[in-house]
Parts: structure tokens; C-alpha cells; sequence
């Protein structure tokens, strides 16, 4: 199958890899920057920061995470780091040693994940509006128990994709409405929502979040006796905002972190020029 950019100018890669097929988009010339989008998202919320990135001078790296969007689900667990490892081998086939690495929401942990594990392989880290696992520094965000949906996601048995198999479209478009200030384009909400229409399409999306005990489990154990030793920028958007920030705190002695004016939850499409400026000021000063 053929599959169409989502990022303008992009070229589309199928990458094989541990009998998971990643699709993955690649812009530019240059450093490599690697994208993970998060919930309900696919590599396609990167549309706007993409070719900033590619016109100052960066390669971005635009994937479609385990069995989300056009990529193939996970043989080996949704695990963060899992994924990572995946991840990492996907930059070797691409034929990149080396990434600046940038996460937010459901990407977080993943991208957390390469620095942690890889720290070589990892230029720089950016995290934005997601949790590190259960890691101090987001009580107050937490004050009232994780968000309701995780408890649905997570709920065994598959009875989250069951329940909402009819009303997927619905359910989709909630997620983006609730997480953006300004709104997402109504042509990038069709190919959103398009890819999480199938009842196993919503399945691989829960399967992700079915995972978090268990990454929040390395991650604390991780966190025990390391610490990042990679330059790493927090940005905070209108829901998490500055927790992702505390939580890496005690664990980097290299940290920036920023607030975005006028943003919700999904940071590259509310303010996709801060966000690309961020990204790029960062890369260069490392």
C-alpha cells in the first residue's frame, strides 16, 4: 500500500524492525530531530514544527508509535522502554547514530526511555505536557488521581475498545477538542480521527496505556541510583504545565524548561512556532 505524507515535503519510510513495521516520515538535511506524538495522535501533529525544523537546518524524524496510525502493533510489549529499543534500532536502518530526541504526552515515557537507557544515542532530550511515570514533582497535578480516562484505558479484559467501538469518531474528536486552545484543523482531525476509527486501532491505543504500571516501575527503579546526563528541556503547555519540569529536576543536573502562552494540552499544534523555536535553540546550544 501507498502510503502519503502528512508532513509537507516529507518522504514516507516502512521500517522493518523486530517484526513491527514503523512508518515513518523524514524531512530535512541535517541533525537529526526524532518526533513522538502521543494520544490521539499520529505522526501527522507534527505537520507544523516538521518543516521548521527541516528549514533551519535539522532532519526531522516523524513515526507513527506502535500500532497507531499506520504502524504496526507491538510484538514485544508497550513498555517504554521496549519501544525505545525499537526506536532506536529504527534510527540505524534511517542511518542516524545519533538524535535529538522530543516527546510529549503518550511520547514521553518513550523518549525518557532513550535518554535513560541510550544516553549516547541521545543528543538532546525535550519533553512536553506528559507524566514521567509516578516520579515526585506532580502531586498537585495529580491532587485529584490520575485523569478518568486512564483508569478506562487500562481497565482489562479490552473493555475500553468495546465499549467505545461505535463511538470512536466521537471519542476522538473529545480528545482534541479538550486538548487544544485554538483548535485542530478540521482536515488534520479527519486523518486523526481516520486512524483510530477500528475497534483494534483503539486496542493498540490502550495497549499503551495498559503498559504505564509497568514503565512507571522501570522508571522508578531507574531513578533509584541515575540520573539524565543529557541536556534536556521540559515544555509545559496548559494542562500539566510545569510538573513534567519538577519531576526531571532531582534526576538532571542540565534542565530548561518553558511555559507556553496560550496553549493547551497538544503544544505542536496550539503554538507550533514556540515549540519548533524551543526545539531548535535547544539543539544548537548543545
Amino acid at each position: 500500500m501507498t502510503l502519503s505524507p502528512h508532513l509537507p515535503g516529507a518522504t514516507v519510510h516502512r521500517v522493518p524492525i523486530y517484526g513491527v513495521d514503523l512508518v515513518v516520515e523524514t524531512l530535512g538535511q541535517g541533525p537529526a530531530v526524532l518526533l513522538l506524538h502521543g494520544f490521539p495522535h499520529t505522526r501527522a501533529i507534527w505537520r507544523d514544527v516538521a518543516p521548521r525544523l527541516a528549514a533551519a537546518g535539522f532532519r526531522a524524524i516523524a513515526p507513527d508509535l506502535h500500532g497507531l496510525g499506520d504502524s504496526t502493533p507491538a510484538v514485544r510489549g508497550y513498555q517504554a522502554s521496549a519501544i525505545a529499543t525499537d526506536l532506536l534500532r529504527m534510527l540505524d536502518v534511517l542511518g542516524d547514530s545519533a538524535a535529538h530526541v522530543v516527546g510529549t504526552d503518550l511520547g514521553v515515557t518513550p523518549a525518557f526511555a532513550l535518554a535513560a537507557s541510550s544516553p549516547e544515542r541521545v543528543t538532546s532530550l525535550t519533553l512536553s505536557e506528559g507524566l514521567i511515570g509516578l516520579l515526585p514533582g506532580a502531586e498537585a497535578f495529580l491532587r485529584q488521581g490520575p485523569p478518568w480516562w486512564f483508569g478506562l484505558h487500562q481497565a482489562p479484559g479490552g473493555l475500553a475498545e468495546d465499549v467505545l467501538e461505535n463511538s470512536a469518531e466521537r471519542y476522538i474528536r473529545f480528545f482534541l477538542s479538550a486538548g487544544s486552545r485554538r483548535g485542530v484543523p478540521e482536515d488534520l482531525t479527519r486523518v486523526i480521527v481516520e486512524a483510530y476509527r477500528a475497534k483494534t486501532s483503539l486496542g493498540n491505543a490502550f495497549d499503551h496505556y495498559r503498559a504505564m504500571p509497568a514503565t512507571a516501575e522501570w522508571i522508578g527503579s531507574w531513578a533509584q541510583d541515575q540520573r539524565l546526563t543529557t541536556p534536556t528541556l521540559a515544555i509545559g503547555g496548559g494542562v500539566i504545565g510545569a510538573a513534567t519540569a519538577r519531576q526531571l529536576e532531582p534526576i538532571t543536573g542540565c534542565l530548561d524548561q518553558h511555559l507556553l502562552e496560550d496553549c493547551g494540552h497538544i503544544t505542536p499544534i496550539d503554538q507550533p512556532g514556540a515549540f519548533a523555536d524551543l526545539l531548535i535553540e535547544h539543539a544548537r546550544a548543545v
